[in-house]
């Protein structure tokens, strides 16, 4: 270890309410507010079920997660227990894959912040308000984890506002007929247009990679919990709340706004969130759901900061990353971790100027699938860990069944990606990006031997 850092750790600064936030934050992404529409187009009514499945799972995972985090409360979560339940090449596969996903990510939002920013003001070019907000996101992260926390927090209260106003509205027009003339819609939109399930089980499936992927994030409750002033009492209380959240802010607005329209009626473009604004009589119902995707990107753009400088930070204490990351500075943050993630994601942001669009999909897709590894990982370690331990007061329900129904779904799910042009490149380019990591192994290995 660096001489720098052997009397030096992250500060403990997130407290019960940033955990808890940061958990809702991580399960309600840009997906929802933009994505459903499309959503909603390949499965119609019966993306309820898709939701309520893959939440069920996302649930396995996170408790499969949070008592591995009550064992040992990390920064470097799941690439830690890979390292230390399955071997060290998991650990560093996991890591990097973890860091990379997020920097694409984040390169992505960064992106997005610019268009979203563009709606308002079309002469300012896009760069500007992309760099802007990395600049934000970057020197928010410096100052100390409370900051991140305290800022993640205020985007998710925002993220969480907009869908229960959307909820307590939609439900007041669904039973009252108010905005719609004082005749109650009811709830037979849900069933009238083709029947619940108007694409059948095939489109109840094709939708789950699109449900799994706005998930996205969800995890990041293991990267915060080496920070967390109480990891004991917090990170079950978040873990246990996500099926909840799910049920809540998914399903609850899904059907609501299934309610209010017939699924066959929306276009796959327009945000549902939009139309049941506008709906109400809102005006400026489009300017106010762009404000709320514009702070989900930059929750995400500021979630992706702290994840890979924290990533990086942990994969320097293992050997697998240069040992000057593995530097805390006065403050008790990864500095340097965040400072070279900042500077990646810059040249992603110029990058996208460059190069086609295809190619930008190509390296989002190793995102896809990196996900896909992560979640994997984090169920079969918890295997791994309750055959060389006891459990803690945290128990796994199911174990080991419930893993391996999560691994065999998540499988499932990756072969779901060849279905469709836009996701099957993430097969082709996965291979490459592991193979990539496994001979890079092999050269950190021999270095960490020739060095000792």
């Amino acid at each position: 270890m660096n001489k720098q850092t052997q009397n030096e750790s992250l500060a403990r600064g997130l407290s019960d309410r940033h955990i808890q936030l940061i958990a809702i934050g991580g399960a309600i992404g840009v997906g929802l507010f933009l994505g459903s529409a499309s959503a909603i187009q390949a499965a119609g009514p019966a993306l309820v079920l898709s939701y309520a499945i893959g939440g069920i799972i996302i649930f396995f995972i996170m408790r499969a997660l949070g008592e591995l985090i009550l064992y040992k409360p990390v920064s470097g979560s799941f690439s830690t227990y890979a390292t230390e339940m399955i071997g060290p090449w998991a650990g560093f596969i996991t890591g990097w894959t973890y860091w990379f996903m997020w920097v694409v990510t984040g390169m992505a939002e960064i992106t997005a912040v610019g268009i979203y920013v563009n709606t308002w003001f079309p002469n300012i070019p896009q760069w500007i308000p992309a760099l802007i907000a990395l600049v934000a996101v970057y020197l928010v992260n410096l100052i100390a984890v409370k900051a991140f926390g305290e800022v993640e927090f205020w985007f998710a209260l925002i993220k969480v506002a907009t869908i229960l106003v959307l909820i307590v509205v939609g439900l007041v027009m669904i039973t009252t007929g108010w905005g719609n003339n004082g005749e109650a819609v009811g709830f037979s939109n849900l069933w009238e247009h083709g029947g619940f399930m108007p694409k059948g089980i095939t489109g109840v499936l094709f939708a789950l990679q699109m449900v799994m992927f706005a998930f996205l994030g969800v995890e990041m409750v293991g990267i915060a919990a080496g920070e967390a002033q109480n990891p004991e009492k917090t990170i079950p209380s978040a873990v246990n709340k996500i099926i909840w959240r799910i049920l809540i802010f998914y399903i609850g607005a899904l059907i609501v706004i299934l309610s209010l329209y017939p699924w066959n009626q929306l276009d796959g473009k327009t945000s549902p969130f939009v139309l049941t604004f506008a709906k109400i009589g809102i005006p400026a119902a489009a300017s106010i759901i762009n404000f709320v995707i514009l702070t989900a990107a930059l929750s995400s753009c500021n979630s992706g900061i702290f994840s890979t400088g924290r990533m990086l930070y942990t994969l320097a204490g293992q050997n697998h990353a240069p040992q000057a990351l593995h530097y805390v500075s006065r403050r008790q943050v990864p500095s340097r971790g965040i400072t070279v993630s900042a500077i990646v994601l810059l040249f992603g942001v110029v990058l996208n100027y460059f190069i086609p669009e295809k190619a930008f999909t190509y390296i989002t897709s190793v995102a896809t699938f990196g996900a896909l590894w992560v979640w994997g990982i984090i169920l079969y370690a918890h295997i791994k860990f309750r055959k060389k331990h006891q459990p803690t007061s945290f128990k796994m329900p199911g174990t080991p069944w419930t893993n391996w129904i999560g691994i065999i779904f998540l499988i499932g799910v990756g072969a779901l990606l060849s279905l469709e042009e836009s996701t099957r490149i993430a097969l082709y380019v996965a291979p490459i990006w592991f193979g990539i990591l496994a001979l890079s192994y092999q050269l950190v290995r021999r270095y960490n031997k020739n060095d000792a």
